[in-house]
């Protein structure tokens, strides 16, 4: 099915099981520790060995040696696989380093070798016994020291690293208000629950991987890449992911070292990646420095706004795209963005949940406050303001739909903020300073290909299957609650199969697209299956209707069932956009409020409220939305005042690399947290007219945390994580 015209109405339209707050069909299967993650595949595979991975000591040069004499020797080892034997070895697409290293090192914990034994104890206890001597060679791990000499990165996902509109440098340096200020946010960690983990399993030259990945299609691909064998003869599964955030969207060193290791000890091998592999073997989301300008009217105008980025990455890797978000967010005749790559020898870095905007706008919301307070302008008004309808880069490109506006003013009523003080530092609890804050939340709405087959049985059961995955997020609802809807039947006659590389490929989870491109691969296959439906029982498609199980075409009535009939029906089919998304500027918006308290003696900072109001499209299942939405206000704290990789600057690793050291909330952490979805649709953005909300979510808290932060003591701090020791010694005395 091609999508290039705006939807109409459609069976999606009637909103009996699409649009109501549905528990996860997934569940109790979680609650009941019956839903087999990766790991945990105890009756797939016969009688399965363990690998344990090593990792090099090193952040950059070379192996001198490796000597496996000792670990052979060791109890109950079956093999141990380096680069010297594990045969000829290319690099995913989708990689920027090897994932077995050697003798080349790129990174700190780089694999360098995987020890496979009859246990898992047996296999940690040889790999100590591994006798590596390296060549260290001088590597580049700060950022602030390799920014002057940072490049002008290839054009990416976002498009060029460079844009200009009007003559910023003009309208900047002519504008009566202006503010010129440098922000920063660390290198951050993905730190989800479930470790990045395989069971890798050969039949011939054919191989299995049960993995936690979220992109089923692509991770294939590359691991097939890797191992020089048909793409064919790679089968991927994960139908349960805990947790990925973008770490699992590429396939990782465990799903490498699993199908090595297996090959060599001729018997199915279980890979799991140990907590500090997590931090320094995979990916993170890399550390920015942002510079941003905007000068604006008397008035309240922007009539010039730039915004610069840098970050770093390994050889052949690319910019956190930090700037995006400022490209379509505020209006201004005079425009400038720019992203610089610096060659860092740290770990990998790469998408964690709203890459780009997520980083991009801890810093612009902080802007767009502090060019409001040098106005004496509201900030909300101010924001309001400088609204567009339009691409401010190109302005005969009108949005899809943008109710920023809406979502500010909705907030802004619900959370109370008319009784905010507009000095910082006045309100007080007891000792507790309070203040709030607020930003905008924006995150693009992608749109991507995908496909799905669902299929009829003679007892007027649906099966829907498709390589999308479940990281969480609530995709076997939602798929699920599709299916219902186009065909008529309750939720509990639909069985939903995923993340399976033998089913059609899908978006797969990444991009927010799984609201609405993975949902639109099954619209897709399951308007074909009407048809066939309807072709079979000789019935007119156009008056067709699909309901409470039943097939109605004017006065004849049939069950799906009997329509079905003893072979059953199947339709296969996959959604292909148009060029909608270029004539039209696809994004979501929201607006994010709250309050905090910081305590006046010892700076703890307390949030105390906080509201989300989104604004994306139609929401598929209200309950599962909401969660995505708290649980991306959550990590957006974390963000603000937790969450910091801390780099060894000399010798290149991150040293917190465990969730002891590497702080995230917990629930104590966290208050109370209110998230308002606008009514409405999106026509353009695919035929179910909803777009994401997972990655919006996290979008501008960090901003509205230290906004409010900044209210309550009259201190603005612009380096993330805004920790304690920032505070103390500079807050306003009570007395």
């Amino acid at each position: 099915m091609r999508f290039d015209t705006p939807a109409k109405n459609n069976p999606i339209d009637q909103l009996k099981i699409i649009g109501k707050s549905t528990d996860r069909i997934d569940g109790p299967f979680k609650t009941t520790g019956t839903a087999p993650y990766a790991y945990e595949q105890h009756d797939i595979a016969p009688s399965p060995a363990y690998g344990y991975v090593v990792g090099s000591a090193i952040a950059k040069g070379r192996i001198a040696s490796i000597d496996l004499t000792e670990a052979d020797a060791a109890p109950g080892i079956l093999a141990i696989v380096t680069a010297e034997n594990g045969g000829k070895l290319d690099k995913g697409d989708l990689n920027t380093a090897k994932l077995l290293g050697g003798p080349v090192i790129e990174h700190y914990h780089q694999a360098i070798a995987v020890v496979v034994a009859e246990t898992f104890e047996q296999a940690r206890a040889a790999a100590q016994l591994i006798r590596v001597s390296y060549v260290r060679a001088t590597g580049a791990f700060d950022l602030a020291a390799a920014k002057d000499s940072a490049i002008k990165p290839e054009p990416g996902f976002i498009g060029p690293p460079d844009t200009a509109v009007g003559d910023f440098a003009g309208a900047f340096a002519a504008a009566p208000i202006q503010l010129d200020a440098t922000y920063t946010t660390p290198d951050q960690a993905h730190a989800m629950m479930e470790p990045h983990a395989s069971i890798a399993a050969w039949n011939g030259d054919k191989l299995t991987l049960w993995t936690s990945n979220q992109m089923i299609d692509w991770s294939t691909g590359d691991l097939a890449k890797t191992l020089g064998i048909p793409k064919e003869n790679v089968r991927l599964v994960s139908p349960f992911i805990g947790g990925g955030f973008g770490a699992k969207l590429f396939v990782r060193s465990d799903a490498l070292l699993a199908a090595l290791g297996a090959r060599a000890a001729r018997r199915p091998v279980k890979v799991a990646l140990p907590r500090p592999f997590i931090f320094n073997n995979t990916t993170h989301r890399p550390a920015t420095i942002q510079r941003i300008r905007i000068g604006a009217t008397m008035d309240g105008k922007i009539t010039a706004i730039g915004h610069e980025s840098w970050s770093g990455d390994l050889p052949g890797g690319g910019p956190e795209t930090a700037v995006g978000q400022t490209r379509l967010l505020y209006a201004g005749a005079n425009r400038m963005t720019a992203m610089r790559l610096a060659v860092l020898d740290l770990p990998e870095g790469n998408a964690m949940r709203a890459p780009g905007e997520g980083s991009g706008m801890m810093a612009l919301e902080i802007a767009i406050d502090e060019i409001a307070e040098k106005l004496r302008l509201d900030p909300i008004e101010f924001r309001i303001l400088n609204d567009t309808q339009v691409d401010p880069e190109q302005p005969d490109r009108p949005f899809s739909q943008r109710h920023l506006v809406d979502c500010m003013r909705t907030g802004a009523e619900r959370f109370g903020w008319s009784k905010r003080n507009l000095l910082p530092g006045k309100t007080r609890d007891g000792r507790w300073l309070v203040g709030m804050g607020a930003a905008a939340a924006f995150r693009n709405n992608l749109v991507t290909k995908s496909a799905a087959l669902v299929r009829i049985d003679s007892r007027g059961i649906v099966t829907v299957e498709t390589d999308m995955t479940d990281i969480g997020t609530g995709s076997y609802t939602i798929i699920g609650q599709t299916a219902a809807e186009m065909m008529g039947v309750p939720l509990d006659k639909v069985v939903v199969r995923l993340g399976d590389s033998t089913f059609p490929v899908s978006c797969g989870s990444g991009g927010q697209w799984g609201a609405n491109s993975s949902t639109a691969g099954v619209y897709a296959a399951c308007a074909k299956l009407r048809e066939a439906v309807a072709g079979k029982l000789g019935f007119n498609s156009a008056d067709t209707v699909f309901a409470d199980g039943q097939v109605r075409s004017g006065n004849r009535s049939v069950s799906l069932a009997q329509a079905a009939g003893a072979n059953g029906l199947v339709a296969e089919d996959a959604i292909e956009y148009g060029d909608l998304d270029k004539k039209f500027q696809q994004s979501t918006f929201g607006a994010h409020f709250v309050e905090v308290g910081v305590d006046s003696s010892t700076a703890e900072i307390r949030v105390r409220r906080m509201l989300a109001v989104c604004s994306a499209g139609r929401i598929l299942n209200p309950k599962s939305a909401r969660s995505q939405v708290i649980g991306a206000m959550t990590m957006g704290v974390g963000a603000a005042l937790m969450e910091e990789l801390v780099v060894d600057k000399r010798f290149g690793f991150f040293v917190n690399h465990d969730l002891a050291g590497y702080e995230v909330p917990v629930h104590a952490d966290i208050p109370h947290q209110d998230v308002i979805f606008l009514d409405e649709t999106d026509p353009i953005s695919s035929p179910m007219k909803a777009k994401g909300v997972g990655e919006l979510g996290i979008c501008g808290v960090s901003a509205a945390v230290a906004n409010a932060i900044y209210n309550a003591t009259g201190m603005r701090l612009r380096d993330y994580p805004i920790t304690l020791d920032k505070l103390l010694g500079r807050l306003p005395d009570l007395g």
